[in-house]
């Protein structure tokens, strides 16, 4: 097992300088391009209970707003209200998030400090989305890295070739069933796509 920050060290050479290096302390022209093309990100938070979350988000490319080179605007969406990632950041004021680009392996990371804000003129900047967010997580970057590909590229996510079919596995209604014991009836995945494009 590895317990120690000098046994895990111990099997790895030591990080290129380019891999140290690329880590800004701000969103440079770069980043803010990734963040405007990006309509995909994955929230990551903690709580004070050390529990951890990582959370899809996904909004038409630009959906994150960049005020600044210290400072983003994710808005929320309708969800399932258990609300751990604002829970979390509630608690512990902080986030990490990933953007993604469709086609495009390489990734932007991005960490900082977060706060929940609810002031309409805030609110108000997000005129297009079909409903209206009820809060904007504000984010003051401290960290921003772009990630070689290699991951993406390992998975070939964006290959059409290694595609899965939907078919392999039941629908959302019968396996969350399965998972939960609940007696109602299953919603069909036609049901429940026709359900969430009103909920978009």
């Amino acid at each position: 097992m590895i317990d120690t920050q000098a046994a895990l060290r111990a099997l790895y050479p030591a990080p290129k300088t380019r891999a140290l290096a690329k880590q800004l302390d701000r969103l440079d022209a770069h980043c803010r391009k990734f963040v405007a093309l990006s309509p995909f990100l994955v929230l990551a938070t903690s709580g004070k209970d050390g529990r951890v979350d990582a959370s899809p988000r996904g909004g038409a490319p630009g959906f994150v707003r960049v005020l600044d080179d210290n400072t983003l605007h994710l808005p929320d969406a309708l969800g399932n209200n258990r609300l751990d990632s604002y829970g979390n950041i509630v608690d512990t004021g902080k986030c990490g998030m990933i953007f993604f680009i469709p086609g495009m392996d390489e990734t932007l990371r991005i960490n900082g400090d977060a706060r929940l804000r609810d002031e309409p003129e805030l609110l108000r900047q997000f005129p297009h989305e079909r409903h209206p967010p009820r809060i904007v997580v504000e984010i003051d970057v401290e960290e921003a890295y772009l990630h070689c590909p290699k991951a993406l590229m390992r998975s070939r996510l964006w290959s059409g070739e290694h595609r899965i079919e939907r078919a392999l596995f039941p629908s959302l209604g019968q396996m969350i069933k399965d998972q939960s014991g609940s007696a109602e009836p299953v919603e069909s995945q036609q049901a429940a796509l026709a359900r969430y494009v009103t909920e978009l």
